[in-house]
């Protein structure tokens, strides 16, 4: 019960960063809500995971891509946004190479 609570704290945090320039950008509300969610349910899985032979602040890193690439696969599909995959990919790195940094020093 305490991982799970404390994956919930990273998620929340983990969602808040990633939609702060969402925001100031004044995107779509269902855009937003969905970058939120995606981060707070991946925190929940990278915490709860464990990858044979991947070192664990790696660990985060990739399953926060894979779990990121439908999303993305779909926001490249729209000629409007070139910039967006990109940005999109670099930042499910790194907030899931974060989100295993502080699950692995807080729990």
């Amino acid at each position: 019960m305490k991982t799970l609570m404390i994956s919930m704290v990273i998620g929340f945090a983990a969602g808040i960063i990633d939609i702060i320039p969402m925001i100031i950008n004044k995107l779509d509300k269902k855009a937003i809500l969905s970058a939120f969610l995606q981060y707070f349910f991946v925190s929940i899985v990278i915490l709860n995971i464990n990858l044979p032979n991947i070192a664990w602040w790696l660990q985060g890193g990739i399953v926060s891509l894979c779990l990121a690439l439908p999303i993305i696969l779909i926001v490249s599909r729209n000629l409007n946004e070139k910039k967006a995959p990109p940005i999109m990919v670099a930042m499910s790195i790194i907030l899931g190479t974060l989100i295993s940094i502080a699950g692995h020093f807080i729990i």
